[in-house]
């Protein structure tokens, strides 16, 4: 993917790999009413079906998918995350996670239902390897289903611009339109158990001064609450489905010897 004006295969995402313990405390604190999730089971449903999660990180959302789909595998490609995200799926014997890259994802042909992909690898242009391979990993009638951070939601997306001024999202939403993508914008409420909570999380997520500035802003919004602390978060969720056609019978994902780790 291109950053920043190079390739690479991977990119470090410094927020997971470098603060790991402080990612999960805002994993646990983002979309707090659960409309992400509520507007994903209604677009790319999973009960019953073969689900891989790409750039899955330390596996969070895995074991929410593995309730009721048919099987889970998650992509990571950093090994320290692969190794929490197995641990994480003790209990759910058809989960699995695999070493891998969105560009080069280690599973079969025709081989899922749903492909999902949470502010990981699909950031618009230079995605192109990663969206082919969605493409030969996905049955037909398939879905990939990208969520990304929505700069045009304020605050969270002004504090993102700030850190990201060469970012055109016009740019963005043209190239997934091009791609056959729709896009539905979904704002969610990130609630904090305290002050400490909000700062940790912001300063993994900008740089240090932009940081400050958000939280001297979220607390403002939050002037004469006690407690929890409140902040509205947009995303954009990306839709694109595979031509339908004969499903191509398939042993589940996860569990049947049917991948292999590059």
């Amino acid at each position: 993917m291109k950053i920043f004006g190079r390739r690479a295969e991977v990119v470090p995402s410094p927020n997971i790999w470098y603060h790991t313990e402080v990612y999960e405390r805002e994993n646990e604190i983002q979309d707090a009413d659960g409309d992400l999730w509520k507007h994903l089971a209604a677009v790319a449903p999973w009960r019953g079906r073969d689900v891989v999660d790409v750039g899955c990180g330390d596996g969070f959302h895995l074991p929410r998918f593995a309730t009721t789909a048919r099987s889970v595998v998650g992509v990571e490609p950093y090994s320290p995350l692969v190794r929490r995200a197995r641990r994480r799926l003790a209990g759910h014997p058809r989960a699995d996670v695999v070493t891998g890259t969105a560009q080069r994802l280690p599973l079969p042909d025709g081989s899922a239902d749903v492909l999902h992909a949470r502010t990981a690898y699909f950031f618009g242009p230079g995605c192109e390897p990663g969206l082919r391979e969605a493409e030969r990993v996905l049955r037909p009638g398939g879905a990939l289903v990208i969520v990304d951070l929505d700069v045009r939601t304020p605050p969270y997306g002004e504090w993102m611009l700030a850190d990201l001024p060469h970012y055109r999202a016009d740019k963005v939403d043209a190239f997934f339109a091009a791609e056959g993508f729709t896009c539905e914008r979904v704002a969610t409420r990130w609630r904090f158990p305290d002050r400490g909570s909000l700062e940790a999380v912001l300063r993994i997520e900008f740089s240090p001064r932009v940081a400050a500035r958000a939280v001297v802003e979220t607390l403002r919004s939050n002037s004469g609450r006690r407690g929890e602390l409140e902040l509205v978060v947009g995303y954009r969720v990306l839709l694109r489905r595979e031509p339908a056609g004969l499903l191509r019978p398939s042993e589940p994902l996860a569990g049947h010897g049917t991948l292999t780790e590059l």
